[in-house]
This record gives structure tokens, C-alpha cells and sequence, in this order.
């Protein structure tokens, strides 16, 4: 390459980095919104899937409450009833002389539980202190129809349950119904249900908390990958406006002297055929890796020897060595491996490639290769400054460069 190519690219890679700078800040907010918009949608989905799981175990507890609530009145309802039956179907016996039973069986207005008896004559015997509407006609007249009944009614503003069943006795048809307040029963699922909603709220708020906290942690590799692609873009960007203004440069040359002969613009020619062979480089690199992040990358494994590749590569950046002044030295030993010999190469290439990119003018590259007990061992040495013990973790990341790093 000529002085004059050396110092077109060098101002073309100084115009690249400046605009990679103002393109990552340009794109950093957009990121950051996008990145924002998708950590509250996390959040939202996280709080919906737990307001629906809490709805569903709620409701679920709350029917099971009432519904054991309701079974164990309705029980005891039987209970009591039973009671009274037995004291009707006995000799001789009518609703005066099961009064005392009535009274025992049942508990009275104090226990909130109502008993009555109608003979077959229609006649209704029970406490003389009874809300209104009680007993309730309605289970009376199904009872007389012969079926049991059981219904929740409202009277005067309290709430009961109505059991309503027909005694067959010698004297004829009996009704006995039993009504019971089930105003604590109420009481207790409306504190249920007070719980549950308080519960499901307190569930709801830790959930969308836990869900921010989880999002933004699970936000942390993408916004990092994110970051990583938009370097790599400008990187990418700068690798491509660098051979290319080197040509329009070029070609600017050739047109100025058009009418020139061949010979005293074979700088330029050489300069477009140099950059070409680049830009060639750069997008089969760009292909392999496209390649290889769709897994469409196909290794052929074969037995070979390391330092046979190693020397291949070396002899592919020779003249990029000699260009910058570095020595270039291998020291090989026998190391039988199997793999692809093709991307064995392009690795090594690529790590002599950056260790003469950080060398010194007047610099030395040792590249050796050792079988060892375990495997094969290839070392690369520089004369460069080397790595810095923070950026060690982040060598082997995708889309990453040092700060300060050459381009």
C-alpha cells in the first residue's frame, strides 16, 4: 500500500469512529425506550397471570367455604328435624306433646334456630316469638306435596335457611320445618372474601414488584447483546468505509489522470485491488458468522496435525507482518488432532491477526504448538501491552472491543 492509501485510510478510520461515537448515542435512547416498553409489558403479563391465578384460587376457596358452610347448616337443620320426628312417629303422640322436644331438639330464638309443627288439620304449634314470615308457607305447601324442602330466604332484613320436610305418622301427615339464621354464616364469608381481596391485592403488588425486579434482571443479557450489535454494526460499518473511501479515492485519482498511461497511476490500481481483496475478507467473515449464529455451519472432522494449520495461517498474514514491522515466528512440534482444518486455520489466523494488530512496530509474534497429555495446545505471544486484568472476563464475548483497542 502506498503513503498516500495509508493516509486516506487513516483519515477514513478516524471519519468511521467518530460517526460509530454519534451513531451509538443516537441509538442508545430508542434502545433504552424499547427496552422499557418491553420490561413493563414483562411486568404486565406477570401481574395478569397472577391476578388470574389468585381470581381462580380464590373463587375456588371461596365456593369451598360456602359450600361447607352451607353443608353443615344443612346438616344440623336435618339433625334437628330428625329429632322432632322421632317424637311424632311415636304412640299416641301429637304436636302438644312434642313441645318439650321442640323446645330441646331446636334451641330456640336465643340459639337463632325456629322450630314448627302443622298437624294434618293445618294447625301450626312453635315458639310464640318468631320473626315475620315465619314459618315460611312456601316449605310448607311443598312439604305437603310430600317432598323435602330447603330454601334461603330473607326476612326482615336477616337472612335464613328453611328445612321443610313431611312426617307420615297413623294420624296423618305432619310438616315439621326448622328455620335457622344464617347471619354468622354470611358474616364469615363475607370476612373470607375480604381476605382474599386484600390477599389477592398484596399477591398482586408483589407480584408486579418481583415481576419488575425479574424483568429488568432478564433484560440484562438482551440490553447487553443489544449494545454488543450496535458496536458490532459500527464496527462493521467502519471496517467497510474504510476500503471503500480508500477506492473512491482511488477512482477520484484515476479520473483526475485519465489520460495519464497505466504506469503512473499503478498506485491506484494497486490501492482498489488491495482494498478489494479487503472488502472480500471482510464479507466472507461477515458470512461465516452469519452462518455459523443459524447453526448452518457443517464442521468436517478429519485428522490433522496443529502446527501443519498454524503454519498455513501464519503464511496467510505474512505480508500483513511485514507491512507493520512485526516478526512472525512459530514453533511447532508434532500435535496430531481431529477437526476441520479449514476453521482451525481461520482461528489461528484470526489470533496472530490480532496479536500483530497490538504489536509494536519492531515487535515479535511467537506462535507454539505443544500435544499434551490431554490434547493439543497452541499459545500465541505478543509484544504488545496485553490485557488488561478487567477486560479478562469479557475477551471471548461476542460484538466486543476493548476501549482504546486498534480498529
Amino acid at each position: 500500500m502506498t503513503r498516500s492509501a495509508a493516509v486516506r485510510r487513516s483519515l477514513a478510520r478516524w471519519e468511521a469512529t467518530a460517526r460509530r461515537a454519534l451513531i451509538g448515542r443516537r441509538s442508545s435512547a430508542p434502545d433504552a425506550e424499547m427496552l422499557q416498553r418491553v420490561r413493563w409489558r414483562l411486568v404486565a403479563w406477570s401481574a395478569g397471570a397472577t391476578v388470574l391465578v389468585i381470581a381462580l384460587l380464590g373463587a375456588a376457596l371461596y365456593a369451598a367455604a360456602a359450600s361447607s358452610l352451607a353443608s353443615n347448616s344443612r346438616s344440623q337443620l336435618q339433625t334437628r328435624a330428625d329429632g322432632i320426628q322421632r317424637c311424632l312417629a311415636g304412640p299416641f303422640r301429637g304436636p302438644g306433646d312434642c313441645g318439650p322436644t321442640l323446645i330441646f331438639a331446636v334451641g330456640g330464638p336465643a340459639a337463632g334456630t325456629f322450630g314448627y309443627i302443622a298437624n294434618p288439620n293445618g294447625d301450626v304449634f312453635g315458639p310464640p316469638q318468631r320473626p315475620d314470615g315465619l314459618p315460611d308457607q312456601g316449605g310448607m305447601d311443598v312439604a305437603r306435596a310430600g317432598t323435602s324442602d330447603v330454601r334461603d330466604v330473607v326476612l326482615g332484613g336477616v337472612s335464613f335457611r328453611i328445612l321443610s320436610e313431611p312426617v307420615q305418622t297413623s294420624r296423618g301427615t305432619y310438616i315439621v320445618q326448622i328455620a335457622q339464621d344464617t347471619t354468622s354464616e354470611h358474616r364469615t364469608l363475607e370476612v373470607l372474601l375480604i381476605v382474599l381481596v386484600v390477599g389477592g391485592l398484596l399477591g398482586l403488588l408483589g407480584a408486579m414488584v418481583a415481576g419488575a425486579i425479574y424483568a429488568g434482571r432478564a433484560l440484562v443479557p438482551i440490553r447487553e447483546s443489544i449494545r454488543r450489535q450496535r458496536e458490532f454494526a459500527a464496527d462493521a460499518s467502519h471496517e467497510f468505509r474504510t476500503p471503500l473511501a480508500v477506492i473512491r479515492s482511488s477512482v477520484e485519482h484515476l479520473e483526475r489522470h485519465r489520460d495519464e498511461p497505466v504506469a503512473t497511476v499503478g498506485d491506484a490500481l494497486g490501492d482498489i485491488r488491495d482494498e478489494v481483496e479487503h472488502l472480500t475478507a471482510l464479507v466472507g467473515d461477515l458470512l461465516l458468522l452469519a452462518r455459523t449464529d443459524s447453526g448452518v455451519v457443517e464442521l468436517e472432522r478429519q485428522p490433522l496435525d496443529l502446527s501443519d494449520v498454524a503454519g498455513e495461517a501464519l503464511g496467510a498474514v505474512s505480508s500483513l507482518a511485514a507491512e507493520r514491522n512485526v516478526e512472525v515466528l512459530l514453533d511447532p512440534e508434532p500435535a496430531p488432532v481431529l477437526g476441520d482444518s479449514l476453521r482451525l486455520r481461520q482461528l489461528v489466523t484470526i489470533l496472530v491477526d490480532n496479536a500483530i494488530a497490538h504489536s509494536p512496530a519492531g515487535g515479535r509474534v511467537t506462535v507454539n504448538v505443544r500435544a499434551e497429555r490431554d490434547g493439543v495446545r497452541l499459545r500465541v505471544d505478543d509484544s504488545g501491552p496485553g490485557i488488561r486484568p478487567e477486560d479478562i472476563p469479557r475477551v471471548f464475548d461476542r460484538f466486543w472491543r476493548a476501549s482504546g483497542a486498534p480498529a
